[in-house]
């Protein structure tokens, strides 16, 4: 019969698979995620961590806070400068909560160790293995650009495009490609990746990190411009990746079979 620690730690990994899935659903379905997930897992996800510490590790009270500071630290940065959305955040720092070390008391990795970062920092561990899979996804833009390049005999890269820097031309080229400027007016979720500048001289420059803020504004000012027939009616755009999807399947990862990062160091320094 299993333990009461056994049960514990089932029962937090759970929930947080719950509510990872659903929000991963919704992120999905309306790229939004309400914040009565958020508002409902992170006391549940506390309630059961804090109690299976001070029953079984009491020592670990102190870890557990700066698990989850750093972590929550760490997810407030990426947000601010861009990289996370609000609900990828969010889910972080419930993770945090829930499992903010790897629960060997119910999984041991198939790969047969555990990375020190999984042992203190496992939200961070899932973040890394997320971000990988997430960039998983360039081999696919790259290879859809290539073939759209060679099938339609069109440059992908347009005017003074041609002039910018080229980790910036790499770095868009992985991330977005072309569509159609009304598919990009009806589709909310979706982002340009270009825009244009008509003072002093019209000028088309690229985009790598862009923003819901300035979204509406550079759809509009393309527009215009391929109504004027300034530009073509396709222009780069990305779909803007379901982050909370890969922050799932990092976790899942990371619980049956561990940090793939550390998992790659090891071999590499065999």
């Amino acid at each position: 019969m299993p333990t009461l620690e056994t049960l514990l730690g089932i029962a937090r990994t759970a929930i947080a698979l719950l509510f990872l899935f659903y929000a991963s659903w919704s992120d999905h379905k309306i790229r939004e995620v309400s914040n009565t997930v958020w508002i409902v897992f992170a006391p549940l996800a506390f309630v059961l961590t804090f109690l299976e510490i001070c029953l079984y590790e009491p020592q670990g009270l102190l870890l557990y806070g700066i698990s989850f500071g750093l972590t929550a630290a760490f997810s407030v940065i990426l947000f601010y400068s861009g990289g996370f959305g609000g609900a990828d955040a969010k889910a972080l720092m419930c993770l945090a909560l829930a499992l903010p070390f790897y629960p060997t008391s119910i999984f041991t990795p198939i790969s047969g160790e555990n990375s020190p970062i999984s042992t203190m920092l496992f939200p961070i561990t899932v973040f890394s293995n997320a971000v990988l899979f997430a960039a998983a996804t360039a081999i696919y833009i790259l290879l859809r650009n290539v073939f759209w390049r060679f099938r339609t005999g069109k440059k992908l890269l347009e005017g003074d495009q041609e002039k910018e820097p080229l980790g910036k031309k790499i770095l868009v080229l992985l991330t977005g490609y072309k569509m159609p400027i009304g598919k990009l007016k009806e589709k909310w979720h979706l982002y340009p990746l270009e825009d244009i500048e008509e003072e002093p001289q019209f000028k088309r420059k690229l985009i790598v990190i862009p923003r819901d803020e300035t979204r509406d504004e550079i759809v509009g000012r393309l527009a215009k411009a391929a109504e004027s027939g300034m530009i073509e009616n396709r222009v780069l755009a990305t779909p803007g990746l379901p982050m909370l999807i890969f922050i799932t399947a990092g976790l899942i990862i990371a619980l049956f079979f561990g940090d793939i990062i550390w998992i790659c160091v090891r071999l590499l320094l065999k």
